[in-house]
């Protein structure tokens, strides 16, 4: 079992009813294949309140999430759920879940991150996850 089945396992094995927007955006993931995008904060982290409040709203606004599930996993509401997330304690945390060629793959962004930050890491998520749902239109696309 791969590292990103072994944390999604995990991961979904810890939902609770509280969670409904992880469980959603897990569950869209799962469907979809689409990549999948965790904010994992607190309430008193002031870098997590700058990304919940300002940042991830301008990223919601102009469009940057349009093509990911999205959720936002609380460490003291989730603990279970964000331990099984995230990678080191230091937060936030941004983990960008997506399908490679090699299957899927894990990216974290810790600390604060501008919108353009978050939406490179978003760009490469979303084309890595159509090349690796459509590997001859890829391959196609990077001969040109």
């Amino acid at each position: 079992m791969g590292s990103f089945s072994l944390a999604i396992a995990l991961s979904a094995s810890l939902i609770s009813a509280t969670t409904d927007s992880y469980t959603a955006a897990h569950k869209e993931m799962t469907e979809t294949g689409r990549p999948l995008v965790v904010l994992v904060g607190a309430d008193w982290c002031p870098a997590c309140r700058q990304m919940k409040q300002s940042v991830i709203p301008q990223a919601k606004r102009e469009g940057v999430l349009k093509d990911v599930s999205f959720a936002i996993v609380n460490t003291d509401h989730e603990p279970k759920i964000a331990r099984g997330l995230m990678s080191g304690g230091s937060i936030p945390q941004l983990i960008v879940y997506h399908k490679s060629a090699d299957g899927w793959k894990r990216r974290q962004l810790t600390g604060a991150q501008s919108l353009s930050t978050i939406q490179s890491v978003i760009n490469e998520a979303t084309a890595a996850t159509a090349a690796a749902n459509n590997p001859a239109a890829a391959k196609l696309t990077s001969a040109k």
